[in-house]
């Protein structure tokens, strides 16, 4: 690459980090993504089933890259290059008559990184060493904060004001990622125009073959979300839709999504409620079993395809581990733990420390639970609860929901009812994005962010009373021996002890989630058993109690 080629280059990308760069230069940045075509010499009666991989060899070694039907006669490759060199690449088509497709060789120059985005400096998020939390590429801990868009492609989200005004709040909380379904919706039947974007469908009508335009749309966004910093947790689809489309259009379907978006740092949900057949199905028990050991299929499939080995779990209708017949396909367990308020707390419990518990050792998210608004119910000091039960049980993040927004309700068109007749309410989803739970998980999460959390481990004991299977909303306690500890207080009449303090000093100071706001404790005098009585928070709410040496 010439001087004056390379600072060009290096100008457009700063600008865009994340467009594709120049198809004829054949040039780019180590871990961003480029793009390029290749076109058809010939025409193809079913340009979607054609399978196109380019296969690069350079630095960090061979990549067999999957490329996408980008509609006409254009196909296109994005890679990004794990490391700074030169990449050797040539294609290899299933129709190796296809001049214009088969056998295209050259070279790609990927020049070091020299931008701000943390996802292209740190790397995807990776299971870490432990399976107990997760990491990027760098090592550096990843920890899991997430929001629920599930329906956040469709029109009704509209590009690009909406989109941008939620992204931007969800970046300055801290958010780290977005778990949104690329365009197979849940709660309403195939093809309903609710589900459309600006250029309709994922699939032309009775899943004829893919429709390149849609992802066109959708790219836009997926992008954006990146370039902000937040990983895109892709659902690729609801459960049920592997019934209605046939394990091998489900392939190709996740083929494709592999080929747009794998070279982003993403995350891979296989599906949503996976294992949940369609909610008017006559024959659910049939469904469900056939739907377990699809999705077990597809997730080899996914895995073998992937040339960037990005995480990959399943969206359930209760643990992900329930929705395959071999949990070792998954990378982590996500799970959906109910939407009872104050009453899902012993589901959600038990579910997360079986999970912690279970084999094969991974981490865990409960990747739903109590959307912030639904029902009338689950409220703010409900979403406080939560996410602390959970991570101070040995969950490797959280993902917080809200009512409205998963939907996408607008004012003037709410999303309306589901397959089986309700519907789940009608606020738009900009007044969703400013309930007040959203900001106190953040505040919550800036807390640990002050420590090594990626190394608490869960110690009820530390804290009496806490939370058992008589009563869920106790303390819960977590931290590191002799180091730290972190006690959530669910609103309590009479402060609890502390049990088992390692000699002195400590240092201790109750933590507001709602306003992010410390109160220091003036001393923390633990008796010779180790034994410490909390004073009484500053008002009858729920607190954080820190106590750190």
């Amino acid at each position: 690459m010439t001087p004056m080629l390379r600072r060009s280059f290096l100008a457009l990308s700063a600008a865009a980090p994340f467009s594709a760069a120049v198809a004829q230069s054949r040039f780019a940045l180590a871990r961003t993504v480029a793009e390029w075509p290749f076109t058809a010499s010939r025409p193809h009666a079913s340009p979607d089933e054609l399978e196109l991989d380019v296969i690069f060899r350079g630095p960090s070694g061979e990549h067999r890259v999957p490329a996408y039907w980008a509609g006409g006669s254009e196909w296109r490759v994005r890679f990004a290059a794990p490391a700074p060199g030169r990449y050797n690449y040539a294609t290899v088509c299933s129709d190796p008559a296809d001049t214009g497709l088969h056998a295209r060789t050259g070279t790609l120059e990927a020049a070091p990184y020299n931008g701000a985005n943390p996802l292209v400096l740190q790397g995807a998020p990776r299971v870490a060493s432990d399976r107990r939390h997760f990491e990027h590429d760098d090592g550096t801990p990843f920890f899991w904060l997430a929001d629920t868009w599930w329906m956040g492609l469709c029109q009704r989200f509209q590009w690009p004001a909406d989109f941008q005004q939620l992204t931007a709040d969800r970046a300055a909380k801290g958010f780290t990622v977005v778990q949104i379904v690329a365009g197979l919706y849940p709660d309403m039947p195939a093809f309903d125009p609710r589900g459309a974007n600006e250029a309709g469908f994922p699939w032309e009508k009775d899943y004829a073959r893919i429709n390149p335009a849609y992802f066109d749309m959708a790219d836009l966004r997926i992008q954006h979300l990146v370039s902000r910093g937040l990983v895109p947790c892709i659902v690729g689809c609801w459960g049920y839709f592997l019934q209605w489309m046939g394990a091998t259009k489900m392939k190709r379907h996740w083929r494709y999504l592999l080929a747009r978006w794998g070279a982003y740092p993403v995350v891979w949900c296989l599906a949503g409620e996976g294992a949940m057949p369609y909610y008017l199905s006559t024959a659910k028990e049939r469904d469900a079993a056939e739907q377990k050991q699809g999705w077990t299929e597809l997730a080899r499939y996914v895995r073998s395809v992937d040339p960037y080995h990005r995480l990959i779990t399943i969206h359930p209708s209760r643990s992900a581990r329930e929705c395959v017949a071999d949990p070792s396909v998954l990378d982590f367990d996500m799970l959906q733990t109910g939407h009872g308020d104050r009453q899902s707390a012993p589901n959600t419990v038990r579910t997360l420390t079986a999970s912690y518990a279970a084999q094969p050792r991974m981490p865990v998210i409960d990747g739903e639970v109590c959307y912030e608004g639904i029902m009338e119910a689950s409220r703010q000091e409900v979403q406080r609860f939560y996410f602390w039960a959970c991570v101070l049980s040995g969950a490797a993040g959280h993902t917080y929901g809200a009512n409205g927004i998963w939907q996408v309700n607008r004012r003037e068109q709410p999303f309306g009812p589901s397959p089986h007749g309700r519907s789940w309410g009608d606020i738009p989803w900009d007044e969703a994005g400013r309930l007040p739970g959203a900001t106190h998980i953040a505040h919550s999460k800036a807390l640990l962010m002050r420590y090594p959390w990626w190394r608490f481990e869960p110690h009820p004991e530390w804290v009496d009373p806490h939370w058992d299977e008589k009563n869920y909303w106790m303390p819960f306690a977590a931290g590191i021996p002799g180091e730290l500890r972190v006690i959530f207080l669910p609103t309590l009449w009479n402060p609890p002890q502390v049990k088992s303090l390692e000699p002195g000093p400590w240092r201790g100071f109750f933590f507001d989630p709602r306003t992010g706001r410390d109160i220091p404790i003036p001393e923390v005098a633990p008796d010779a058993s180790g034994t410490w009585q909390s004073p009484i928070p500053p008002m009858v709410a729920d607190w954080v109690l820190v106590l750190d040496r």
